[in-house]
This record gives C-alpha cells, structure tokens and sequence, in this order.
C-alpha cells in the first residue's frame, strides 16, 4: 500500500510487531517549493537518516511491517500535532525553511493532504489489526550544527511519556549488546512522542520508541546490524510484555 503520506512494507499481522517510521522520507513532491538547498534534503532536518532501510529490513522478518512516513518532515512532520506549528518547520537547525511561511489556507491544505492521511489510515489499520508491539523508529544526529558542542554520545536512545513498560524490558537488553543507551536521550519522549502518543499511549497500545545514532546505520553494514538487533529485541519486549 502506498500513498503521498505513507507506505506501507509487508503485511501487518494479528499479534505482530508494526514499525512506524514518521521521518523515513526526504521526498518534497514536484508542487512543493521549500527554498532551501538541494543538499539539505540529504541531511537529518529533511530525513531521519538511515531508518526507511532499517525498516524495510526489519519487514521481511516473520511477523513485523512497516508503516513509513513518504514525505520530508520538511514538507510536514507527522510526528507534530496538527495544530503545533513545527508541523510545518520555518526553521531547523539554523536553517531557514522560507516555504513553510504558510497562510491559514496554505497549513489547512497541507494538513489535509498528508497529516491527515497518514494518521488516519495508520489508526484504521492498527484498529482492523491490533499489533503486539508498536516500534517507533526514528534517528538522530551525533550533534546539531546549531549546537556543535553539544555531543551526543548515545549509540542508542529509548523515549517514553508516561508508558514505559517497553522501554524498561528494553533498555536493560541494548545495554547488554554493549551500547551507550540513553533513557529519555538525546531528548524526552514527553515532548517529542506525538504519534505514538496518539496511537499508543491513547488506545493502551505498548510501544517502543527507539532513536539510533545517524552515522550507525548510514551503510547497508550498519542497516543491516541494527536491523537484526532491533528485530531481536522488538520480539523480546512483545513476548515478555504478553507473558
């Protein structure tokens, strides 16, 4: 299934685990003028860099699909509030996004176009087949060129709101493949955690909100590591929390 919003990888099933992925897009479609430069596109402020491959490997496993956000978080971040005004970023880590200076019109429109779509279907097919286990994927940068010295050194982050019964089953098992897990880094799960807010914590749902440094999964070597190992532990945290 695919959509100007979203795709859809494999075929989520009854008890599986369902990856949602809202920024694994750098796609801005024809009629869409952001301003920017091109090579921005290929940057974390346009793309969380590395996870739609991620994802895709993580679907051909037994049991697990992905739900992939198909745009630019550029063009609208699904992973904001409708009526945040993120959702349409005029700024991003000192850069300045002269396309998204939209009218009340202009944001409905947009709004309307993705936003809506893409929630929507991701609560009708999350409805129609309730999953065991909800993987929100995104990644992160090793600092923001905003904020240079600020390092992240993080090879792992686990964000939550208030329903961290995933992450405490998690956190335990990254650390023990040897990673720096970050509980609530590089930042809080309370304050970026919008989807999974909606179609988690609202509906009861578990979810498992897991960031991965960019520069670990931006080869296929990597994608391909992290893809085993997420998978591995995504179907440890839906047994224990089942059990």
């Amino acid at each position: 299934m695919e959509h100007e919003a979203f795709r859809l990888i494999g075929e989520p099933k009854f008890g599986g685990i369902l990856v949602v992925s809202d920024h694994a897009s750098n796609r801005v479609p024809d009629d869409i003028e952001l301003g920017i430069a091109s090579h921005l596109l290929n940057e974390h402020i346009a793309i969380d860099i590395g996870v739609g491959a991620v994802a895709e490997l993580l679907a051909q496993r037994p049991g697990i699909a992905a739900y992939l956000g198909n745009v630019s978080r550029l063009v609208c971040d699904l992973n904001r509030a409708a009526d945040e005004p993120s959702v349409f970023p005029v700024t991003s880590d000192g850069h300045t996004i002269p396309g998204n200076a939209l009218d009340l019109a202009g944001r409905a429109a947009r709004l309307a176009r993705f936003h809506a779509p893409y929630h929507e279907t991701l609560a009708a097919l999350l409805d129609r087949v309730p999953q065991a286990l909800l993987l929100s994927l995104h990644s992160f940068t090793p600092q923001l060129a905003s904020n240079p010295e600020e390092k992240r050194p993080w090879h792992v982050g686990v964000l939550y709101n208030a329903d961290d019964r995933a992450a405490r089953l998690a956190i335990p098992l990254l650390q023990a493949e040897g990673l720096c897990v970050g509980d609530q880094e590089p930042y809080s799960g309370k304050d970026l955690n919008e989807s999974m807010d909606r179609h988690g914590e609202a509906e009861g749902r578990p979810y498992l909100g897991v960031e991965v440094r960019q520069d670990l999964i931006s080869t296929p070597a990597g994608q391909t590591e992290w893809a085993e190992r997420l998978g591995r532990i995504a179907n440890q945290v839906a047994i224990a929390l089942a059990g």
